[in-house]
């Protein structure tokens, strides 16, 4: 009750003992990956999530802005990555969809990281002998927001896998946590698709591969919290340090009709979400590029640049 978050690896913390779901963690020096799979419609139904595998890279050190964690952070996001992306070509013809609204900060990740990505679809294209070795041909959008452009985001991603017919569609869009501590040191990855929007509860047309039939892997950073989130946790750890347990779920109801009656919808971020931003897309699209691009990154780079 009052509780939401995006991430998969917070779903299952909140239901722990439901079947039909896999998990393994693996720590490295300051990033733990938490790999989730969930495999039936029933635990799927139960956690809020699509079936499909969800990874985890947690770097709690990141709200410090060390930046060896920033290029270890990318090359974690790039291993994962070509994990979920294994069987597709090295020529492949890919579509990254930074979804989000540009002029709102907590939602710009998508349409920055959109900006950085390493485009070669055109190079590809027109000057072929750019490249002596083979090179996924990648394209970039930023198709905004329906209050905006007054056009679903689906209905534009559907127009344009019609007519360029890409194998592989990478999303990115901002999330919630149910957590301000996963704010700027949190990446999700997932082959299940996305659902525009969500990170803000303004769920639009789902992007995934029976809405559009090619596969869609989601990329999302926790930017926001949800102020019935933060109440329903404080009251927790109340309890928890006086033990007074006996009238938690009344306050938890208490402020689940306060925040419903005055504050429904009302989300948090924190005051250096643009740092953060900054930050974040910059780790994230130099991830996908090195996925993409692998050995031949810096070569593209230098082309690109």
């Amino acid at each position: 009750m009052g509780l939401y978050t995006d991430l998969a690896c917070e779903a299952r913390e909140l239901n722990p003992n439901i079947e039909g779901v896999s998990e393994e963690k693996e720590d490295y020096e300051d990033i733990s990956i938490t790999r989730i799979r969930i495999d039936s419609e029933q635990a799927a139904n139960q956690l809020g999530k699509r079936l499909g595998s969800y990874v985890t890279l947690d770097a709690p050190r990141l709200i410090d802005r060390p930046l060896d964690l920033f290029e270890s952070m990318s090359e974690r996001l790039a291993d994962e990555l070509r994990r979920l992306m294994s069987g597709v070509s090295d020529e492949a013809n890919v579509v990254i969809v930074g979804l989000g609204n540009r002029d709102v900060t907590p939602d710009s990740l998508g349409p920055r990281v959109a900006e950085r990505i390493y485009v070669t679809r055109h190079v590809k294209q027109y000057i072929p002998e750019a490249f002596e070795y083979p090179i996924m041909s990648v394209a970039s959008v930023a198709p905004g927001v329906l209050g905006s452009t007054g056009v679903e985001t689906y209905e534009l991603i559907k127009g344009m896998t019609d007519r360029i017919k890409p194998d592989i569609i990478i999303a990115i869009d901002s999330l919630a946590s149910r957590r301000a501590s996963r704010i700027s040191t949190t990446i999700q990855l997932s082959d299940a698709g996305i659902d525009p929007g969500s990170g803000v509860g303004n769920i639009r047309v789902g992007l995934n591969r029976d809405s559009l039939e090619i596969p869609v892997i989601a990329i999302g950073v926790p930017m926001v919290v949800y102020a019935s989130t933060i109440t329903q946790d404080t009251i927790s750890m109340i309890a928890d340090e006086t033990g007074l347990h006996g009238d938690e779920e009344k306050l938890k109801q208490l402020a689940a009709k306060v925040i419903t009656e005055h504050m429904d919808g009302m989300v948090v971020t924190p005051k250096d979400i643009d740092s953060i931003i900054e930050d974040m897309s910059g780790i994230v699209a130099k991830g996908i590029n090195k996925a993409l691009f692998g050995e031949h990154f810096e070569d593209v780079h230098m082309l690109i640049a």
